[in-house]
């Protein structure tokens, strides 16, 4: 991809070999390109966030931050900072980086540089390997970690306690990690699940409360999230930015100026969101009626 005068443009192979430069839009949104997902878009149940949203929450020290990270990674994996031979800096690949040295040499040799362990490293390679850059975002590297250390029995069975606890009074953290201890003895036996610490349960009820809400919201709340259908109503799987449009509207304790009628009328907000990047993409404010069209 490059920046031109004209805007992002990308140079693409076609299936007899040759080239093409065409603007980003049109790669996008033209019948001249079609693109072959790998697989299914997000949906609105998965568990994670696309890259775009995990990427977008950091701030500029944390996303520098990133970067770093991910340069680092490409330099183990490949040699090279930027990850490709043709722009290699002009000390690459250095003697510990060359694709010729085993793998887990390469990775001591980042540890060392660095002054981390080489679990860190593995770890750092393992997240961008399964989600890019977004993989080495801070809060997704905690939350794999601290997953990570806990059995999955045990953790299955914290949220079959947590479900249990949705139509009833609110229960406290403490009661739902010991009946969860009690429960895994009584189903797996004494010492076959290993027992999480204090804190890293603790650390595990605040990563499911956000799939199970049980602690922070109020019981009447928790009901009725419990009370929805298991299944979503439907999926949009979108596979490329502009492929769906989503669009609500609300009415806001807003009141505008009618100029022709001299008369106050109540706002109402409309937006349309990129389902595939959550970028918003139209907003408009109109009085009460939605007819009109949003403008991006």
């Amino acid at each position: 991809m490059a920046v031109t005068t004209a805007g992002n443009e990308v140079v693409l192979k076609d299936g007899h070999g040759r080239l093409l430069r065409l603007s980003l839009k049109e790669l996008l949104f033209s019948d001249r390109a079609a693109i072959s997902p790998d697989g299914p878009g997000p949906a609105a149940d998965d568990e994670g966030e696309i890259a775009s949203v995990v990427l977008g929450q950091l701030d500029a020290e944390e996303r520098q931050k990133v970067l770093e990270r991910a340069g680092h990674v490409r330099e183990v994996l490949t040699g090279y900072r930027s990850g490709s031979r043709e722009l290699a800096a002009d000390d690459e690949p250095k003697a510990a980086y060359v694709t010729a040295v085993p793998m887990e040499a390469r990775k001591a040799a980042k540890a060392a540089e660095l002054g981390v362990t080489a679990r860190t490293i593995e770890r750092w390679v393992a997240g961008f390997l399964q989600h890019g850059e977004a993989g080495l975002a801070p809060g997704r590297t905690r939350s794999e970690r601290s997953q990570s250390s806990v059995d999955d029995r045990w953790v299955e069975t914290a949220v079959e306690v947590m479900v249990e606890h949705a139509d009833q009074s609110r229960p406290s953290r403490t009661m739902v990690i010991e009946r969860t201890r009690a429960r895994v003895i009584a189903r797996f036996g004494e010492g076959v699940v290993p027992q999480p610490s204090r804190a890293t349960a603790f650390r595990l009820m605040e990563e499911l409360e956000r799939r199970h809400p049980l602690f922070r919201l109020s019981t009447k709340r928790n009901r009725d999230i419990a009370g929805r259908p298991e299944g979503p109503y439907g999926k949009l799987r979108p596979t490329r930015p502009g492929e769906y449009l989503v669009m609500d509207s609300t009415r806001l304790d807003v009141f505008a100026f009618d100029p022709l009628t001299l008369k106050w009328v109540q706002a109402e907000l409309s937006v349309g969101m990129d389902w595939y990047t959550r970028c918003i993409t139209g907003i408009r404010l109109t009085p009460v009626s939605t007819r009109a069209r949003i403008r991006s």
